[in-house]
């Protein structure tokens, strides 16, 4: 075990860079829709690929991705997707039809997937004493949170003085900074001995990923229907034909034998769930912002840069803490304080409730930040140094999974209640959604449409404290008894 030095925080900053970036671009393309969407002028189809191909993409790919950085080396994968990445927003930011707008972001998506489990499996080889690694993940961490946060800040600053392609184009200097330093402080690392290529488990894990995520989606954007149950029940025969081929493979693409270790599975689906409580919230405060306070979009985004601080300071608490607390107790605390969080929202009102709505997304963000730091640590760290590339996807995979599953299942719910909440003298466009009640009506019949999306609000914040409460309580559980990882890698 090597203590870190000036060479190795230099190569976790360089990591940090692409990380920041992704998050941005997850936030920024919401503010530059209306202008694409203007110039372009996609269908409504053509528009909900524009959005959803990126996330499509990097879910179904990031578990081939991770296991292909084990074979053939993390940096070079690395630095390839840098490449990729910076292509694609060129030709995102100049592309001049729909189709081609939609075929550079499936090009990012698929940069995207070569990224995020790159940086995380680098950390692990570069940082080997358990107090420094901890302290590294949760700047990389932190990097994410600030970027989701930035994300809006940047878009609208761009927008207000250059055309829309300008959201695209500060990806380029960020990837050729990567480019340049990547190979100088960067070190390589790849399984020694990975064993045989199968490509039909790659053909099988995108086909189980893809319309997985696309029905949840259907689900999320149309509620309960056919094409949403046929497209997640296909994904999931997919899969289950997946695992199987793993399961009598001599070198299997996905290492089934990580979920028998208890502090990575229990570390996932911990992860899985404070992304789905977090990304259900994050769909629906915006709206509330700007709706329903009636904040313009710049005012509303600056209102919740103090959520990024929390969730910087939360991230880089948990690495300090961890050094006195015991790991199992900080996650569930972590997630007891989100939970916390969640119940202040019930405070939020049609007139008012900005102080309740950024008092309680600080403690959300804070909570989440903190748990999520150590639990990705357990999880690299539960896997053998040679398969933690394959280890990374799977948490992102999960990261990615969580974050439909909660727009789709908690933006769902509180759509029924929105709905049951306004009269039908109200107009579909108005029952259908708060920006349609906005648009089509006012008076008497608007407040009452903020009321019902309030109401909605307060029932995901029933659900989300209770679930994180679940959770926290379930972690400090299953995880109070594993060894540290100073011990597992000793």
């Amino acid at each position: 075990m090597v203590k870190a030095g000036g060479r190795q925080w230099a190569a976790l900053a360089v990591l940090v860079l692409p990380v920041l970036l992704i998050s941005v671009d997850m936030t920024v393309l919401g503010f530059a829709l209306p202008y694409l969407s203007e110039d372009l002028a996609p269908t409504g189809t053509e528009q909900l690929w524009i959005v959803d191909i990126y996330s499509f993409m990097l879910a179904g790919l990031l578990v081939l991705m991770g296991t292909l950085g084990d074979r053939i080396g993390r940096r070079k994968l690395l630095l390839a997707g840098a490449v990729a990445f910076g292509v694609a927003s060129v030709l995102a930011a100049f592309a001049t039809t729909p189709w081609l707008l939609i075929a550079a972001r499936a090009l990012l998506g698929i940069g995207g997937a070569t990224l995020m489990p790159s940086t995380l499996s680098l950390i692990r080889g570069i940082f080997t004493d358990p107090a420094q690694r901890r302290t590294a993940i949760a700047v990389w961490g932190a990097g994410f949170s600030g970027g989701m946060a930035l994300g809006p800040v940047l878009g609208g600053w761009l927008l207000e003085h250059f055309w829309w392609g300008s959201v695209f184009l500060i990806n380029v200097p960020v990837m050729l900074v990567l480019l340049v330093a990547g190979p100088l402080l960067l070190p390589e690392a790849r399984d020694p001995k990975p064993g045989r290529f199968d490509p039909l488990s790659a053909v099988l894990s995108l086909a189980t990923m893809l319309p997985i995520v696309y029905g949840i989606k259907l689900f999320a954007e149309h509620g309960f229907g056919v094409k949403a149950v046929v497209s997640v029940l296909a994904g999931a025969g997919i899969g289950v034909v997946f695992v199987r081929r793993q399961q009598v493979l001599a070198d299997p693409m996905l290492d089934l034998a990580l979920f028998r270790n208890r502090s990575f599975s229990t570390s996932v689906v911990t992860n899985l769930l404070g992304v789905f409580s977090l990304t259900g919230l994050l769909f629906l405060v915006p709206q509330y912002l700007q709706l329903v306070l009636g904040l313009r979009p710049m005012v509303a985004a600056l209102w919740l840069l103090p959520t990024t601080v929390a969730g910087v300071a939360g991230a880089l608490l948990a690495a300090r803490l961890a050094r006195r607390i015991p790991v199992a107790t900080l996650i569930g605390v972590g997630l007891l304080i989100a939970a916390g969080g969640f119940a202040f929202l019930l405070g939020l009102g049609a007139d008012s409730g900005l102080a309740a709505l950024v008092a309680g997304f600080v403690l959300v963000s804070l909570g989440i930040a903190l748990s999520e730091t150590l639990t990705n640590d357990l999880i690299i760290t539960a896997a053998p140094p040679e398969r933690a590339g394959a280890a990374s996807a799977i948490s992102e995979t999960g990261f990615e999974l969580g974050g439909a599953l909660g727009t789709a299942v908690i933006g769902s719910v509180a759509t029924a209640v929105y709905r049951a909440g306004v009269p039908e003298s109200a107009g579909e466009a108005a029952r259908e959604t708060l920006g349609g009640a906005a648009a089509t009506v006012s008076g008497d019949l608007l407040h009452t449409a903020r009321e019902a999306f309030v109401n909605g609000l307060h029932v995901t914040a029933v659900l989300g404290t209770v679930l994180l409460a679940y959770t926290g309580v379930q972690a400090m559980l299953l995880l109070r008894r594993r060894r540290e990882p100073a011990e597992v890698a000793g």
